[in-house]
């Protein structure tokens, strides 16, 4: 976790934890009163790094962190994370049972293998271990069959260490049909949960929503919500840009590493897929896609040097790529290149990013790679 710029490579993301506080805030105010916050902070919270955005939801009084495996949750722990952690995925193998109950870890659960092992485990340690279960109502990726939904309950009761204090599903679609399938879906989970209740279980926590649910169906907030995308002020899509103010926290920039000036008819980078029709001011830029910067980008991609967009020239090439610069004035050596975030009046975002991969913005802030140093500003 850096706070000043690194030595070297001056390829860097920064990171503006006031805007995290600034999105938590805007989400607080769209959900119901005395529905809490689960923050999802999986996939290094998005690219944004898990343990300094977790310490900053857990300093804002967010309810539960979501990770989707042990090891994300783990990490947590180690970093100083003392509030609940939930494990979307659930457990993988028989030995996860242990580092569950080791690391204070709260695992979903959707299959009955993983409530005996976390039963067998829970019994040796002579604990409780708290559980969420999960039922699928329509995503079809996991969780337990509306038809085995009772069979399942049956089961969970008789593992005594088993306290389940939540029940979960998953919202697959948000108003693409105009919030008819997400309707359906949040009427399957209130049956199931009125089974659960029927046999005697009574959760803590009832959650479906996330980010565009929580926006787009009031209905469905239950008492605990799943905000991912919108906490890093990013949008589940367009739509959504009129419903709630976000800010982007992630900037992606560098600098200038190298200038030069070619004849009309030089060609750029692998494969010569760019030509120069006349004489070119060309930037190299310490940057490419082993930092995330998609290859996709090549000959379409845009930065902003100076206030102004520059165009990605070429193919994108591991550790960098180049952009025409002939239309900036006073360009030179070491300015400052942005290639995700805003500088001057000009911003680029992710979602812009993600329209021309054909892709979405989550998969463009994920990328953003390892070597690539997090700098937090707050």
């Amino acid at each position: 976790m850096r706070e000043v710029e690194p030595p070297g490579r001056p390829t860097v993301a920064e990171i503006d934890l006031r805007a995290l506080e600034f999105n938590c805030r805007q989400i607080q105010k769209k959900v119901p009163r005395g529905t809490k916050i689960l923050g999802i902070v999986k996939a290094d919270a998005y690219g944004h790094g898990s343990l300094r955005v977790s310490l900053t939801l857990e300093a804002l009084g967010i309810e539960y962190l979501g990770v989707a495996i042990p090891d994300e949750g783990i990490e947590l722990r180690k970093g100083g994370v003392r509030t609940p952690i939930l494990i979307l995925g659930g457990l993988f193998s028989e030995e996860e049972g242990k580092r569950f109950l080791r690391h204070d870890l709260t695992p979903v659960v959707f299959e009955k293998e993983s409530l005996l092992i976390l039963s067998r485990e829970a019994k040796k340690e002579r604990k409780r271990i708290n559980v969420h279960l999960k039922v699928d109502t329509g995503m079809g990726r996991l969780g337990v069959a509306a038809k085995d939904w009772p069979a399942f309950l049956q089961e969970v009761k008789r593992c005594r260490e088993i306290e389940v204090e939540g029940i979960l599903s998953h919202f697959s679609m948000a108003d693409e049909d105009g919030g008819a399938y997400s309707k359906e879906q949040w009427k399957k989970f209130e049956r199931a949960v009125a089974v659960a209740e029927a046999s005697g279980l009574h959760p803590r926590y009832l959650h479906m929503a996330n980010s565009a649910n929580l926006i787009a169906s009031a209905f469905s907030a239950g008492n605990l919500v799943r905000p991912g995308i919108m906490l890093y002020g990013s949008y589940p899509s367009p739509t959504f840009e009129q419903r709630i103010k976000l800010r982007p926290l992630m900037t992606l920039k560098t600098r200038i590493h190298f200038l030069k000036k070619v004849p009309p008819g030089s060609r750029i980078s692998y494969g010569g897929t760019f030509v120069a029709k006349r004489e070119r001011r060309i930037a190299t830029l310490p940057i490419g896609y082993a930092d995330g910067y998609n290859r996709l980008l090549s000959n379409r991609g845009e930065v902003l040097i100076r206030g102004w967009r520059a165009p990605v020239v070429g193919t994108v090439c591991m550790d960098y790529i180049m952009v025409d610069v002939s239309h900036i004035a006073s360009v030179s050596a070491g300015d400052e290149v942005v290639l995700l975030g805003k500088q001057g009046k000009e911003r680029i975002t992710a979602e812009e990013i993600a329209e021309k991969l054909g892709t979405v913005s989550y998969e463009v802030l994920c990328s953003v790679g390892k070597r690539v140093p997090r700098i937090y500003r707050s």
